[in-house]
């Protein structure tokens, strides 16, 4: 959901650090790790009731926390009508406590992601809503069949939406502490959200950590971005309707720099003996220096000029390269996670007509856990490949190490912490 390492208070890092909070390895809980949208960030989580029990220590948290609340702007009749039916909710805590990270072969995550069925039902999405996507893409300037990806990623458009009561799993979420703060400050956005009449406490759903609606919105991103595209006077992100939640995805695209016209990014092929340190997304050119570099289309034709990209390679040499462009960072800003940026704009292009990608992902290749990120900077440099340390951050130290071993094996020098690189090291 991040561009920067800590939530501070801009709504648009709120949004992005919901993925911190579940810990499901964006880059501000270690080196490019993929938040695996589809399948580890469940609405609802399958043997969880999410049943509301007496706490004697959550009510006093509530007391205590409603002069808080009001001294925020929250009117006491808003927060008394939202925590009549509030309680205490044991499920929420012991999920947030044991998100164990997780890591899954991207060949597998794509597999799910841009799947023929998901692929078939976007393409039915933007059909039955072909009306409803041309005036938010005249207003917003973001391609339909993007905002379709988003809705498809986020809830399966519109199946997995969450049922978890907002207010009641904020409140414990705020009161067990570990990370009190950050939903304390989701709490009182969702409380705003009652006070201005865009929903009920009982309409107000969602998933047991926060994010709400067909495209999953936590509280302080919906305050920065909903809108209401029915002028209903209200921005109904929970209804069967999915318009404004549509309308403020896009709208979030766009206030992150969204470029009308612009891919997210282009499969490209690599010329042989490609020099894999240019691929890093600080090395920016213009897609005719990359084809003066060999970087081209699969035809041989360079990239059209979309602006200045950069070049990823998202499993190593052995696996599919690409241009990404301004419009990767736009969707970055929505999950910075690279697994769900390739996911949105690959199921994007596929929903749009676009075939299959013309290489595949390296089977069985995943992004290394923490500890065996460590584990690989420790065996590098006890092999006299320095790593400058052993933090479990592949950093621009840890890629040149890596690239220095790959040249003493006589392997493609791409820099990329594998699994199979750590194998090798065993």
């Amino acid at each position: 959901m991040v561009t920067t390492n800590h939530p501070g208070s801009d709504p648009v890092f709120m949004r992005l650090a919901f993925v911190v909070t579940l810990c499901l390895a964006t880059a501000a809980c270690g080196a490019s790790q993929s938040t695996l949208r589809p399948e580890a960030r469940p609405a609802s989580t399958p043997g969880r009731t999410y049943a509301q029990v007496p706490n004697a220590g959550f009510d006093d948290w509530v007391r205590n926390f409603r002069p808080r609340a009001l001294n925020q702007g929250v009117s006491a009749a808003t927060f008394d009508a939202a925590f009549a039916g509030a309680g205490f909710i044991p499920d929420s805590i012991e999920l947030d406590r044991n998100q164990a990270e997780f890591t899954k072969p991207l060949s597998e995550y794509m597999s799910t992601a841009a799947s023929d069925e998901r692929v078939t039902t976007g393409r039915a999405m933007l059909s039955q809503y072909a009306d409803l996507l041309s005036r938010i893409e005249a207003q917003y300037g973001v391609e339909r069949h993007v905002v379709v990806s988003v809705w498809g990623m986020e809830s399966n458009f519109g199946k997995r939406r969450g049922s978890v009561p907002l207010i009641s799993t904020l409140a414990t979420l705020s009161y067990e502490g570990r990370r009190g703060r950050f939903f304390e400050e989701q709490l009182v956005a969702a409380l705003k959200i009652l006070q201005r009449g865009d929903t009920t406490p009982q309409n107000m759903t969602g998933s047991w950590a926060g994010a709400m609606g067909h495209t999953q919105f936590i509280p302080t991103s919906y305050a920065a971005y909903a809108v209401d595209f029915t002028g209903d006077g209200r921005r109904d992100i929970w209804s069967d309707d999915p318009s404004d939640a549509l309308a403020s995805t896009a709208a979030y695209l766009s206030r992150s720099g969204w470029t009308t016209g612009q891919p997210w990014g282009v499969e490209v092929r690599l010329p042989s003996g490609f020099d894999f340190s240019q691929s890093a997304r600080n090395v920016k050119m213009s897609p005719g220096a990359w084809a003066a570099q060999g970087v081209t289309v699969n035809d041989g034709r360079a990239v059209p000029d979309y602006g200045t990209a950069s070049l990823i390679t998202p499993t190593g040499a052995g696996g599919p390269a690409f241009l990404v462009f301004g419009n990767y960072d736009a969707i970055s800003r929505y999950n910075n996670a690279q697994a769900y940026i390739i996911g949105v704009g690959h199921l994007g292009d596929r929903i749009k007509g676009m075939g299959p990608l013309q290489r595949p992902f390296v089977a069985g290749e995943r992004d290394l856990k923490r500890a065996e990120r460590v584990e690989l900077q420790q065996r590098l440099t006890a092999s006299g490949f320095d790593t400058g340390g052993s933090d479990g951050q592949i950093g621009p130290a840890s890629r040149r190490a890596i690239r220095a071993f790959q040249a003493s094996r006589g392997l493609p020098q791409d820099g990329y912490a594998s699994l199979a690189l750590l194998q090798r090291l065993r």
